[in-house]
């Protein structure tokens, strides 16, 4: 059903955009490199049918999702854009901070759940390094909008920020979104429509030809942020209200 808190397969579809959901056979101590085997051989076969663009292809993800979409566009220029919601950026200072929404640490995220590694990075450093996006930032030419949100209790807040700087140092195509007090992922109504509009105004620039909005190329400074806020709420209509 189609509802706004960012990406919404059924919006998507019905204003001609393919949606394409891979699945993920993974190998051991290769979290980032599986994504890569697989992605990249299942966006080739839906190209084969015709139906999408290969010029015209963008990657979306958030938290895991968001990690895989973050790795992905330091590995191939397939993507025209790309949005990583939450990700881990660095898996060695991830391993060794803390899951806020639990108070616990993020070891076994690592060895006994989502990051498959045998060991913790300082017995298989190559392995976290080869799958960290932080790592391969000197290869991204993928437009790539991050968002992250200051209180984010499961993936920290620093990882957006480590990856955003490290992009920005060295001039890559980012932009960062961040809605302040929210966690993991969106709960306030006004930030959840506002995220998915900007989502669709990102891909439909970078996918659909269509303009680019004064956000994205100019940013927004902070002094003139709320009344941009305001503006935006005044101009933007409802993203899934009924026709009429």
């Amino acid at each position: 059903m189609p509802s706004y808190n960012g990406f919404n397969k059924s919006v998507y579809t019905s204003n001609g955009y393919a949606v394409l959901m891979p699945d993920i056979t993974y190998k051991i101590n290769d979290p980032g490199m599986s994504a890569v085997w697989c992605i990249l051989p299942a966006l080739k076969a839906a190209i084969e049918t015709g139906v999408v663009d290969k010029d015209h292809v963008a990657l979306h993800g958030h938290s895991w999702g968001g990690y895989q979409t973050a790795f992905m566009v330091t590995q191939t220029d397939a993507f025209r854009a790309a949005i990583a919601g939450a990700p881990l950026t660095d898996m060695i200072s991830m391993y060794n901070l803390i899951y806020w929404n639990t108070g616990s640490g993020n070891m076994a995220i690592f060895e006994s759940s989502q990051g498959r590694f045998t060991g913790s990075p300082v017995e298989i450093t190559d392995s976290y390094i080869r799958n960290s996006p932080v790592f391969h930032a000197k290869n991204v030419t993928t437009p790539l909008m991050i968002l992250h949100n200051d209180k984010d209790g499961a993936v920290d807040f620093t990882q957006g920020i480590e990856y955003y700087n490290q992009l920005r140092r060295l001039q890559k195509p980012v932009v960062m979104l961040q809605y302040k007090g929210e966690n993991h992922g969106l709960r306030v109504p006004a930030n959840m429509k506002d995220y998915t509009i900007r989502m669709k105004e990102f891909l439909d620039h970078h996918l659909m030809g269509k303009p680019a909005p004064k956000w994205l190329t100019d940013g927004v400074p902070l002094l003139k942020l709320k009344d941009h806020l305001e503006e935006r709420s005044k101009d933007k209509p409802d993203p899934v209200a009924p026709l009429k």
